[in-house]
């Protein structure tokens, strides 16, 4: 069963781009995981159902965020985040942007799926991004906004 999450990849590669400064891999994925499980969670139910949702949310995301993190290999993540800053900038709504590490084997795709203007007037994007380890694909979901300094950062 594949979970889907919110920002667990696009977090945890933007931010271990620079590993040394974060932690392990294995922390940063299981941080960011719950977060992420925590914001897709808020979005179902109500009252104590939403709560019970946000909980399980953050659960599940640790969990699938610190073997996401425990998968990848720094030089994984460089490549996965080359290609999620080249399809935010320069790839079309619907298309894909494949990265791929001969030497590990794992690859993954990045496809933009709505670009708009948030109300600080900042561009942002909606994409997903499936990584492929050891032939199993997991899927995360994310939103990004361009900086001042024209990169791109993951907002959720």
């Amino acid at each position: 069963m594949k979970f889907i999450l919110v920002a667990v990849l696009g977090l945890s590669v933007a931010g271990c781009a620079n590993n040394d400064q974060y932690g392990t891999k294995e922390t940063v994925g299981t941080l960011l995981g719950g977060v992420g499980g925590a914001v897709a969670g808020a979005q179902f139910g109500s009252g104590s159902g939403q709560l019970a949702a946000t909980a399980a949310g953050a659960l599940i995301g640790a969990f699938v965020g610190n073997q996401v993190g425990q998968s990848l290999d720094k030089a994984d993540k460089q490549y996965a985040y080359r290609a999620e800053q080249d399809a935010l900038e320069y790839t079309p709504t619907g298309n894909e942007v494949t990265w791929n590490n001969p030497d590990s084997g794992n690859s993954g795709t990045i496809k933009p799926v709505q670009t708009y203007q948030s109300p600080q007037g900042r561009y942002c994007r909606e994409y997903t991004h499936t990584v492929y380890v050891g032939g199993e694909a997991q899927d995360a979901y994310g939103r990004a906004c361009r900086q001042p300094d024209g990169s791109w950062e993951v907002v959720g």
